[in-house]
């Protein structure tokens, strides 16, 4: 009888102890949809889909860098041909410490090295190929850009990344190259050359190219002999495509696990999804739980991305932890070129910084080394800046001085109390949605952010609208609404003084969850002037921030105080150089300075012939306004390419070249990829300048393009001509069009 009790005993514990493990959520990277899912379901399994270990890590590194250096930054081109001599790398006084130097200076915690972009050229000394620093002047050959970094990055305590084309040209233009050769895939070792080498960390992989051996014989150099290597860029750019080259992407990935587990796979990988352009923008709601069709992620480019309606789609296999890296760079272009480069403000990327870093994203802002190989004194003052806004903004946290919480009903080990206890691993979990947050202080307290994160490495990404009140003394007063938290949310808003808060979780996948509140008296940025200049040739400044006094040069000095105060349009006829600073209280204060660089006015401009869609003629195309553009026709019948742009330039000039600005609004639709320029003295012998070029990665950095001549040229009239449009539409449209004189 005994023995049957303790049977029976022993099966009711096991029962306890299963429906208890039955209640604990079954979390993980990526969960799998059934035929039979219902969508209650299906949101369910997107509110347990967790980051990996090394995605949760890469995210809260927030800030990181991208470095550009090359052939290109020599040749001041955006992207190479794969023609270049290893003779036109020749950096004065690299000093990768001085990159740390910066990137820690503004805060980042990576460092990210084109060790190999699409021209071809390595920054290591590779065993595999000559295009490389082994044959440059460069410390007479015996230089290794990617050794200097990774010693820096140890030394500095940055981590270390590593970017590496796919494309490449140089093997695609070279008579022997192995890229698109026709090889058949084979069974093939990695290291090739393992044995004379004498390697026995060896890999074996079926079904490789002769350029995907010559690709993994680069990558295994790459992570086995410069230390720990935390994210492996693959770019998905390919500016010659039609080859026939595919990539082995499965063998690539297992080898960077094998020998890398601490990497992330960026891009073209598992790990890290693009945010879909390369001018810094970012969604309103941003979701990290991405829908898959049979493993294919799709497309990286829409605003929506993981709604209820994009997991609920039929076709969805399976929900993955894919979150978004957003890039940009400091300067118009991701190479160096020259100093009349423009280089952005502290105040533009701090906007890109709270937009991204506080929009469920991690910012790789990129860095320009120029032609020394040091980052330009301009640019590692921009960074100083922002890294000192940030550190000053977010030093002080007044939830600290929390009075007392009331929070909406919560597991007792998970309080409310857990958002504020500064430990990422705890949290609060509310029983149920809706739920609030509400938060009193000692005192009144004055603030202009707030800052929250889920725990998404525990609970996932949830949240799908939330609320911040304010108590006013007799009732809440909402100060705004928002979609999606995540890994952070971080809002900014006009000061306000307040006593008592509240954070209402209104929408929410599952029982939400917040790891961290925080509310902050950020620093107050001044915004910087804004200078445009009119067909006339006037030059206009605005600012946007109240009683900011705006003080200006045209000769390219730094203005001060002291310069001449702008109080309305100015006339300029020739060449500017415009600088323009706002201050305020009396000076106390300085926005950053701004800088326009103006070739002649188009006072004298006249437009040809070009057809044109209704309301957007070619004339827009020459009025000094970039939110302006032409458009040629779109109607269905009357779309076609080429399309041709002819302008008078009302005097004959001498040209050294011309720009090209494509349209500002964030659209891509009519923005021009190959191109012809033509000039002529008469309108009617025409001289081309420039034949069937194109205009490097302009799909994803859409910025000014400038286009120099082989030599100069005295023109009264000139010719654009449009003959292939980005998404291959029969369509073109641009902002301005602009001559370069000497």
């Amino acid at each position: 009888m005994k023995k049957i009790n303790a049977i029976v005993l022993m099966a009711f514990l096991a029962l306890l102890s299963s429906c208890r493990q039955g209640q604990k959520e079954n979390v993980s990277n990526v969960i799998s949809l059934k035929s039979g899912d219902t969508e209650q379901m299906i949101i369910e399994k997107a509110s347990r889909v967790v980051p990996s270990k090394r995605q949760y890590e890469w995210q809260k590194d927030e800030f990181i860098a991208f470095l550009h250096f090359g052939v290109n930054t020599f040749n001041g081109v955006e992207w190479g041909n794969g023609k270049e001599s290893p003779t036109d790398f020749n950096p004065s006084s690299l000093d990768a410490r001085q990159w740390v130097k910066v990137m820690k200076s503004g805060g980042m915690k990576l460092a990210m090295i084109t060790a190999k972009h699409h021209d071809g050229f390595c920054l290591w000394p590779s065993r595999y190929t000559e295009h490389s620093v082994k044959n440059s002047p460069w410390k007479n050959g015996k230089g290794d850009v990617v050794k200097e970094l990774s010693e820096a990055c140890k030394e500095g305590g940055l981590k270390l990344g590593i970017y590496l084309s796919p494309a490449d040209l140089h093997e695609i233009e070279a008579e022997t190259g192995r890229y698109g050769n026709g090889s058949k895939p084979r069974r093939v070792t990695i290291p090739s050359d393992y044995k004379e080498r004498g390697v026995k960390n060896t890999f074996e992989y079926d079904s490789l190219t002769d350029y995907d051996v010559y690709f993994m014989n680069q990558l295994y150099e790459l992570l086995t002999e410069y230390g720990p290597v935390h994210e492996v860029w693959f770019d998905g750019a390919n500016p010659k495509p039609g080859t026939g080259q595919t990539y082995n992407y499965t063998a690539w990935y297992d080898m960077i696990r094998k020998l890398r587990p601490e990497a992330n796979i960026a891009i073209k990988g598992p790990d890290v999804r693009w945010c879909g352009n390369e001018a810094g923008r970012t969604r309103k709601t941003e979701w990290s739980i991405i829908p898959f069709v049979n493993g294919e992620r799709g497309s990286s480019m829409p605003d929506d991305l993981g709604s209820r309606k994009k997991l609920l789609n039929d076709k969805v296999t399976s929900l993955r932890w894919s979150p978004a890296e957003t890039n940009t760079s400091i300067r118009h272009g991701w190479f160096y070129r020259d100093e009349q480069q423009y280089v952005k403000t502290k105040e533009e990327i701090l906007d890109v910084w709270f937009k991204s870093v506080g929009g469920n994203s991690v910012f790789l802002l990129n860095l320009t080394p120029d032609k020394r190989g040091l980052i330009p004194d301009k640019d590692a003052a921009v960074m100083k800046q922002v890294g000192d806004y940030i550190a000053a903004s977010f030093r002080t946290n007044l939830c600290k001085s929390k009075k007392e919480l009331l929070a909406s009903a919560s597991p007792e080990q998970h309080p409310a109390s857990h958002a504020f206890d500064g430990n990422p691993d705890t949290y609060w979990l509310a029983d149920k949605t809706p739920a609030d947050l509400v938060i009193n202080f000692d005192s009144p307290q004055r603030f202009n952010c707030l800052v929250m994160q889920e725990a998404i490495h525990k609970k996932g990404q949830r949240i799908e609208k939330f609320a911040f009140d304010v108590w006013n003394g007799n009732k809440w007063e909402k100060v705004f609404e928002g979609t999606t938290v995540g890994y952070k949310k971080i809002k900014r808003f006009p000061q306000i003084k307040a006593q008592k808060v509240r954070v209402r979780i209104l929408e929410s996948r599952n029982k939400p969850s917040l790891s961290f509140v925080g509310l902050y008296k950020s620093v107050e940025i001044i915004a910087a002037p804004v200078i445009s200049r009119k067909k006339s040739g006037e030059i206009v400044i605005n600012c946007s921030s109240d009683q900011a006094e705006i003080h200006y040069t045209l000769d390219g000095s730094e203005p001060t105080m002291k310069s001449p105060r702008y109080k309305k349009p100015m006339s300029q006829k020739g060449k500017a150089n415009v600088k323009a600073v706002s201050f305020v209280d009396g000076g106390a204060t300085a926005s950053d300075v701004v800088e326009e660089r103006y070739d002649i006015p188009k006072t004298k401009w006249k437009v040809l012939n070009a057809l044109a869609q209704k309301g957007f003629g070619a004339e827009k195309l020459i009025d000094g306004d970039f939110r302006t553009i032409w458009h040629s026709p779109w109607d269905k019948g009357k779309q076609s390419i080429p399309q041709q742009v002819a302008v008078d330039l009302g005097e004959e000039l001498k040209l050294k070249g011309f720009t090209y600005v494509p349209r500002t609004d964030g659209k891509i639709t009519g923005v021009c990829k190959k191109y012809s320029f033509m000039t002529s003295l008469d309108g009617k012998k025409w001289k081309t300048q420039v034949s069937k070029a194109e205009f490097g990665n302009i799909k994803h950095n859409p910025m000014k393009q400038e286009v120099f001549f082989k030599k100069s040229t005295r023109a009264r009239y000139i010719k654009f001509v449009a003959h292939k449009e980005v998404t291959g539409k029969k369509f073109i449209s641009g902002a301005e069009l602009g001559v370069i004189t000497e």
